[in-house]
């Protein structure tokens, strides 16, 4: 019999589909966006409950995975993370974590756990709930298992780390922070990296090189109707980007025009995936600029897009451009999820016989094709030709500077 599941903060299913792959039979969803719930039931047979979580008691979510506290093998989910987002810090300044209402979800998510005690729990968030100085939700979180223990007998114990997608075989360089925790107190190890960077001296010799942007997209055409093509003030810079290179080209450190200051733009601004490497974070809500872009100079397409997040191939993401885009972004690489159930049944559910071999694993397709030579930069831009400064340095930038004076 397969291990049960419930999911709480389904969203596109990432999670799912990856302890799905795992072996594990999902019994209940739960998830507010209407989109995400239309993806869910339009590639799965599950339970989808398409309510908040605040609007969901426990017994009823048990109820409709027919099954009674302490029977769960597992709970899953991953609690929105605005609050704690590397993107909060950079936008705002800083965050404001606890004080923001959307940081109820990490309560929400433990009073499932509280009432539903399953076997073991995973919760998913943002790197930035472990930031040192900034762990208020780490600590948050600790502390609920810490009155969960004491009032329930239970004997929870937090294993955390953050870990890159990259390094277990995803094509795609992604950082998410992974709590699990069994009731019996259980000591759970988090999987070795499998893959690294062909270069890195530091690299396991038993780890295969990363896998790569073209490994995953190989072959993949775009829906007749998808409407790719790069939109904007920039979108006529982009084909002078090389492949793998972002505006940082076009400084005087770069090998391209100085059009603009070192580190003066956010990254991910004209972002170029290469084919022989993995692709940066895919965004949930990107502007028209932001990549990662097409090494085709265009917009990567929405099958393009789940590959790079490991969907399965039969995954189907329901909703107009933007909600597909968010749907993705937001959602967790499938195979990593696949790596952490192997895991998880083997070392806290007692199946010793699982086999460590993800099926969500990309193909190696190398040797890759070489890349395009860049074009010329347009006449329009050439203007931009000039002495830019750099940035000054962390907390000297122009955002710090007003925060200083407003203080």
């Amino acid at each position: 019999m397969k291990p049960t599941v419930i999911s709480l903060y389904s969203g596109a299913g990432g999670l799912d589909y990856g302890f799905e792959a795992a072996g594990f039979d999902t019994r209940a969803t739960l998830e507010f966006d209407h989109d995400c719930c239309e993806s869910l039931r339009a590639s799965r047979r599950w339970s989808v409950i398409e309510r908040s979580i605040f609007d969901v008691s426990t017994k009823e979510l048990l109820g409709v995975a027919h099954l009674r506290a302490e029977e769960p093998d597992l709970v899953i989910g991953g609690p929105p993370c605005q609050p704690f987002s590397k993107a909060g810090y950079w936008a705002n300044g800083d965050a404001k974590r606890l004080e923001d209402p959307r940081a109820d979800t990490l309560s929400a998510y433990m009073r499932v756990i509280e009432e539903a005690r399953p076997r073991a729990f995973l919760l998913e968030n943002v790197e930035g709930l472990a930031y040192s100085g900034k762990d208020e939700g780490l600590k948050l979180l600790l502390r609920r298992i810490d009155k969960i223990n004491r009032k329930c007998g239970t004997k929870y114990k937090a294993h955390y780390q953050v870990l890159n997608a990259a390094d277990y075989g995803v094509p795609q360089l992604r950082n998410r922070f992974f709590l699990v925790a069994a009731r019996d107190g259980a000591v759970f190890t988090f999987p070795a990296p499998t893959h690294a960077e062909a270069a890195s001296s530091t690299a396991s010799a038993s780890c295969k090189p990363y896998t790569t942007a073209w490994d995953a997209m190989c072959g993949v055409t775009a829906a007749d109707d998808e409407e790719l093509t790069v939109r904007g003030k920039w979108a006529g810079l982009l084909p002078s980007v090389p492949e793998g290179f972002n505006y940082l080209w076009h400084t005087s450190r770069g090998g391209g025009l100085p059009l603009f200051g070192w580190r003066r733009r956010y990254w991910t601004f004209l972002l170029k995936l290469a084919k022989n490497r993995p692709s940066w974070t895919i965004q949930a809500q990107p502007g028209p600029a932001v990549g990662p872009f097409h090494w085709d100079n265009r917009r990567l397409s929405v099958r393009e897009l789940c590959r790079l997040q490991t969907f399965p191939d039969d995954v189907r993401i329901i909703g107009g451009r933007t909600s597909q885009q968010k749907q993705i972004g937001n959602a967790v690489p499938s195979l990593l999820a696949e790596v952490l159930g192997r895991a998880i049944r083997k070392q806290l559910l007692g199946h010793r016989r699982v086999s460590d071999e993800p099926v969500l694993m990309p193909p190696c397709r190398a040797p890759y094709p070489e890349p395009r030579s860049p074009e010329q930069v347009p006449r329009e831009f050439r203007k931009l030709v000039g002495d830019h400064s750099a940035h000054p340095g962390t907390g000297k930038g122009h955002a710090a500077m007003l925060r200083t004076a407003v203080g």
